[in-house]
């Protein structure tokens, strides 16, 4: 059985969509008998594998009220955009709205249904789709109207969440009935309120859809942390990425009295939301003092913008990994082989190779600014490597590593700045089927403020000309070749390769 897809023609049995009344929205009473009753038809055929009380697991979302809640309770964000158009625009080019839809996404999460259930997929769309996921549709024979799986997350998603719990991830949240405003005494307003009565009270809006919650790391947390519970792989708790406990061990958390280098606080948001000039027009209500806090979510994703051509989308995440704040490679000293003597810095000193040499490079690769890991989060479909390439006076290549070869797979002698997942037979874990991960034969991320020492060998040719140039550059892909293979096959377009940092430096050569 696939995964239930969007169908716009199925017949609306369940799910009850609020309209916009007079007076802007259902009343407290009218909204809790429809969901109650919405809930008690979900209740009739849903599949509880996980217990009575845990409708999300293995994924840990939640709503207040504890019960199933009707997907149009939550307004769409084409509603929002009326005067967040700007915001409208950035979301919907980030993957935070293509968060469910995207191929892949869907390819590895599909087969779940297929080998395990339905039910099983909560796990991963407690933070993928919520929507789907508090409203009962993750489940055998659903019958609820799948439209909301094209917009992922939405405004009304992010914007409704109360609090979280514990840092726990996979959807560790409890979300309040979406509400775009709340009344004189303050109580939430269910559905979609007409836009004159929030341009007439701006205040209750932002009480209903703001909290300083937002603005902390334990925010992000409730999905940029993610487990492997033994419900899941039937074998036991295994943590699979945590960004979040990795910004903790940062400078930039102000948590950790061993960090070497100093920094000011910084938060998730601060990179990742960064304030941007509002324009006019279009009309952008959210701006204060002319900005906004940016709902690209730039960060590394350049596969979901290339895929749809989203130029503008992966024009800024290029610009954001090459912006030269966040990693810096150091050419650090050279050693002949057989010789003592180890010339370090290079630069510092003057030093003389010959034909037939044996030079080892060492090439230190810094984490100096990103708050987490080189690399985070799915590090079994993420991409990062050093290449290395050696030159001589006539730019004829000596030696050359971490190189694409002509199928797009990379140099199998690269370093790669990932890791390796296995299964019970020790083999990789392919197309991100992480409820069969058992363990982790090895990993090459780089911690924030750590650094990574990686040394390069070559034999100088008796016919090079000097001097010799040396380059190392690290490079990003998203994403990791084979997967692309896997979810697109091998009949596509070549996905970007990103330079994030380079350096180059000159060897004296005979």
């Amino acid at each position: 059985m696939n995964y239930p897809t969007t169908n716009r023609l199925a017949t609306i049995v369940l799910a009850a969509s609020f309209c916009i009344l007079p007076k802007g929205a259902l009343a407290q009473s009218d909204q809790g008998s429809e969901r109650k009753e919405y809930a008690d038809k979900i209740r009739e055929t849903y599949n509880f594998r996980f217990g009575k009380d845990k409708p999300s697991a293995p994924g840990n979302a939640s709503v207040e009220g504890n019960d199933f809640i009707q997907p149009g309770a939550f307004p769409k964000a084409a509603y929002c955009a009326h005067c967040h158009q700007q915001a409208y625009s950035q979301w919907r080019q980030a993957l935070h709205s293509n968060s469910f839809r995207t191929p892949f996404y869907r390819t590895s999460v599909n087969i779940l249904p297929r080998t395990a259930g339905i039910e099983f997929t909560r796990h991963c769309d407690s933070c993928h789709n919520p929507i789907g996921v508090l409203g009962g549709a993750m489940t055998q024979n659903s019958r609820v109207n799948r439209e909301f799986d094209e917009d992922g997350l939405t405004c009304t998603t992010c914007h409704s969440i109360q609090q979280v719990k514990s840092t726990e991830g996979n959807g560790g949240f409890v979300m309040g009935v979406p509400a775009v405003m709340v009344d004189e005494n303050g109580k939430r307003i269910p559905g979609e309120v007409p836009y004159e009565e929030i341009l007439k009270y701006p205040k209750r809006h932002s009480q209903a859809v703001m909290k300083d919650l937002y603005r902390t790391p334990e925010f992000c947390a409730a999905c940029h942390k993610a487990n492997l519970p033994n419900q899941l792989n039937d074998y036991k708790f295994i943590r699979a990425f945590t960004a979040f406990d990795e910004w903790q061990n940062s400078k930039f958390s102000k948590r950790n009295p061993l960090t070497f280098y100093s920094a000011d606080f910084t938060t998730c948001q601060k990179c990742h939301m960064m304030r941007v000039p509002a324009l006019e027009p279009p009309q952008e209500y959210g701006a204060k003092q002319g900005t906004f806090a940016s709902h690209r979510w730039l960060a590394g994703n350049t596969a979901v913008p290339f895929y749809y051509g989203f130029d503008e989308q992966l024009q800024k995440t290029v610009e954001f990994l090459q912006s030269g704040m966040y990693l810096n490679v150091d050419l650090f000293a050279i050693k002949k082989r057989g010789g003592d003597e180890m010339i370090a810095p290079l630069g510092s000193t003057p030093f003389q190779l010959a034909a037939s040499d044996t030079v080892q490079t060492m090439v230190v690769i810094q984490n100096k600014n990103i708050g987490h890991s080189l690399i985070p989060e799915v590090r079994d479909l993420y991409e990062a490597w050093l290449e290395f390439t050696v030159k001589d006076g006539d730019e004829t290549e000596i030696y050359h590593s971490g190189f694409l070869k002509p199928d797009g797979m990379i140099d199998e002698r690269a370093h790669s700045f990932t890791n390796r997942p296995v299964n019970v037979d020790g083999d990789f874990v392919d197309n991100h089927k992480v409820w069969t991960i058992h363990s982790v034969a090895y990993d090459n991320t780089v911690q924030a403020g750590r650094s990574v020492l990686v040394r390069y060998e070559f034999r100088i040719p008796s016919n090079a000309k000097g001097p010799l140039t040396v380059t190392a550059r690290v490079n990003y892909r998203h994403l990791r070749q084979s997967y692309l293979n896997n979810v697109l096959g091998e009949d596509r377009p070549a996905y970007p390769v990103v330079e994030i940092v380079s350096r180059s430096g000159i060897e004296a050569g005979r």
